[in-house]
């Protein structure tokens, strides 16, 4: 089945999950769309099996907090940064919940967390504003950066190098083998008055990459170029919440949440708006990701939703 305009606008809520007390931070699919971890302020970590359409386990990390959560390439860890005590990642066995090693560095609030999707290194932007780059292999940090302002990063989909967003006017683009010489591309953006970038993702086919703010748009930009293709507005977020947004895993749309409750949906290449659909939501949608293999997409605010199409065009 493919995504078209029209099977993106037959998406309704086919599940929602009340399993968390407080707002989730963040959400991860594993590569292989099976199961969903999430990451809350209440300091749980809730699995969820995609298939089932049932939450599986909760751990909890009342000592530390959960904030971002990432799987790694093995099923049954995730790396996660703490909301409370210190700003160490954590490698953690959910087979056993059991800690496998800290990574610690950072001085102040992890702001962005991306595995390498080819290996096990991944890297970590901060306020204290340095990128980390790390391997889950070793305590120690293998790369540091220091940067100007708050960066937001991700690795490319092939896991040769990583775009960084840095004082939400720049784009810097480094080849991994090499970072230490510096980017080789930088695209210098308008600058945002208003707002901050909170978020920055590549499409699947590495063409575009997707700027995430805590205003009221989003900017889809040229992966090689830095030229901004299109920017989407016309969602609801007053109050500078920092609200996820996605890519489909064509690369085709790309979708946000809002403070609403509502997701808004756009096609990439025309830059038309093609849905708006109601998630019911309590709160701001602050998560939404669509599953990697299944025909089917999470949003969350305190409550976690799974998607489904109700035509097959």
């Amino acid at each position: 089945m493919k995504l078209t305009d029209n099977v993106l606008r037959s998406f309704r809520v086919a599940k929602v999950f009340r399993e968390n007390s407080d707002k989730i931070n963040c959400f991860d699919f594993s590569p292989n769309g099976e199961t969903v971890i999430s990451s809350s302020d209440d300091d749980s970590i809730v699995l969820y099996d995609c298939q089932e359409g049932k939450p599986k386990r909760t751990l909890y990390s009342k000592k530390y907090g959960v904030d971002l959560i990432r799987y790694t390439h093995a099923a049954n860890t995730v790396v996660y940064s703490s909301n409370k005590i210190d700003d160490t990642i954590r490698y953690l066995s959910l087979h056993d919940n059991k800690y496998i090693r800290y990574f610690p560095g950072h001085t102040k609030r992890v702001v962005a967390l991306s595995m390498s999707p080819v290996d096990d290194t991944f890297i970590s932007g901060s306020l204290d504003k340095t990128i980390r780059l790390w391997d889950l292999r070793s305590p120690n940090c293998q790369g540091l950066m220091h940067l100007q302002g708050k960066p937001v990063c991700s690795f490319d989909p092939e896991g040769l190098i990583f775009a960084a967003g840095v004082n939400s006017e720049m784009v810097k683009l480094y080849d991994l083998r090499s970072f230490d010489k510096g980017p080789f591309a930088t695209f210098k953006m308008q600058y945002e008055r208003t707002c901050e970038w909170t978020g920055l993702k590549f499409s699947n086919d590495g063409k575009l990459i997707l700027i995430s703010t805590n205003g009221g748009f989003i900017r889809l930009i040229d992966a090689f170029k830095g030229a901004v293709l299109h920017t989407f507005g016309g969602y609801n977020n007053s109050k500078a919440v920092t609200l996820e947004a996605s890519f489909t895993p064509d690369s085709q749309f790309i979708m946000i949440g809002s403070e609403d409750g509502k997701i808004h949906v756009w096609n990439g290449e025309s830059g038309m708006k093609v849905a708006v659909l109601d998630g019911k939501h309590t709160g701001p949608i602050t998560c939404l990701q669509f599953n990697p293999k299944f025909m089917t997409f999470a949003s969350a605010c305190s409550n976690m939703a799974f998607w489904l199409p109700t035509i097959d065009d």
